[in-house]
């Protein structure tokens, strides 16, 4: 019996200086150094490239719209629009690339540190970028990227190979939400969407196809644009930090941080909405009036910034 009581105690010790080192492993960070940060980056899911595409008459048709997961369209300058396409796996070649405008940093940070592909901005724009954390990726820093198509003009002309930047590092901290419509909703199956010099018109046919100006929006590799959801989002304006872009004319900064009103178009339905995104490195959430979230559906979305 009293061998049996010793041999006892020696597992019991032999247990706990197990469990104190494997509470000691737990408590070191990795490598076993004390006081050395090994945390997981917040930013956990893939990098993405966004590629800002010219929507002038001459730019169109434009190739890698259909390629892209979201794209908004901004409203710039004499009031005409501007694409930033999104890609989480971009086509070998995007184009025609303009300018960044101050819109684009705070509606990009949302995912994570882009690289950021665009050519030419205001001078006083580069250390606005280069702060806020997206990856400068125009032609002065990857030459080798970028080519001109001969057969159209300058500067609608420039086209950009995506994986010939940059590969993207940190990704968006949070995905925005896709999955099923809520209930509700209010059938529709046409929209217009007008700028001062655009005009988008949407009819759903198992999808939103997508018109400008009259005619069908294109996309040299995949033809007629087609949405699985697109959004309306109100937004207001604010003065930028710098007065005048490289025209000599103001360009409207699109306020997208905040909240404000919308309406959310999916599976032939229309849901009125409020957008909310409390900071730049959030996504945008959409809810309806009495709080239910209406989800992005699968498939590619595109954002219309509409301001007054």
């Amino acid at each position: 019996m009293e061998r049996q009581d010793v041999r006892t105690k020696i597992v019991l010790a032999v247990a706990v200086v197990a469990a104190v080192v494997a509470a000691v492993v737990v408590l070191l960070p990795k490598g076993g150094e004390p006081g050395k940060s090994t945390a997981s980056p917040t930013n956990t899911l893939p990098g993405v490239y966004v590629v800002k595409i010219d929507n002038a008459t001459a730019a169109r048709p434009q190739t890698g719209l259909g390629s892209a997961d979201v794209v908004y369209v901004e409203p710039v300058e004499g009031g005409l629009t501007r694409f930033a396409a999104v890609y989480s796996s971009p086509p070998e070649v995007v184009g025609p690339v303009r300018s960044a405008r101050e819109t684009d940093l705070d509606l990009l940070t949302q995912y994570g540190s882009p690289v950021l592909a665009y050519s030419g901005s205001a001078p006083e724009l580069a250390p606005l970028v280069q702060r806020s954390g997206l990856v400068r990726a125009a032609p002065e820093d990857a030459a080798d990227a970028y080519s001109r198509d001969n057969a159209r003009a300058a500067p609608h002309n420039l086209y950009v190979r995506p994986h010939h930047l940059p590969a993207p590092s940190a990704g968006p901290a949070k995905a925005p939400r896709t999955g099923p419509a809520p209930s509700g909703g209010r059938p529709v199956t046409s929209q217009e969407i007008t700028y001062p010099g655009d005009r988008f018109d949407l009819a759903w046919n198992d999808g939103w196809k997508i018109s400008l100006d009259g005619s069908p929006l294109t996309s040299t590799e995949s033809g007629q644009v087609t949405a699985t959801t697109v959004v309306l989002q109100q937004a207001s304006t604010r003065s930028g930090e710098f007065v005048e872009d490289t025209s000599g004319k103001p360009s409207p900064v699109v306020v997208t941080v905040g909240s404000g009103s919308g309406v959310v178009l999916r599976d032939g339905r229309a849901f009125d909405v409020t957008w909310s995104r409390p900071t730049a490195t959030e996504p945008t959430r959409y809810t309806t009036a009495d709080g239910t979230e209406v989800p992005l559906a699968p498939g590619q979305t595109w954002v219309f910034l509409v301001v007054p």
